[in-house]
């Protein structure tokens, strides 16, 4: 399974060699991947939901909009490049 290079939103993924892969995510801190996965999830759920839906859609997209914040924090301390976008 490859990974995908995506550092600038215009430019083509790229595919990254699952060794190459590894070999980076060695290097980030265990709590920095944790935060990463957690903000693409989140994203994700984001976007599932309907902002202006019911009200438990409404908490649950507020809810997952927090996540993602504090996720993105713990991304940006370690490098302001990592932070996800995409939601809202």
């Amino acid at each position: 399974m490859s990974r995908f290079n995506q550092t600038h939103p215009e430019l083509v993924p790229v595919p990254v060699p699952d060794a190459v892969a590894m070999m980076i995510g060695t290097s980030i801190p265990l709590h920095v991947l944790q935060a990463e996965i957690d903000a693409v999830g989140e994203v994700r759920e984001i976007r599932r939901l309907r902002p202006l839906g019911s009200d438990e859609d409404r908490q649950d997209y507020e809810a997952a909009a927090s996540r993602l914040a504090r996720a993105n924090k713990t991304l940006a301390q370690f490098d302001p490049r990592l932070i996800v976008r995409g939601a809202a």
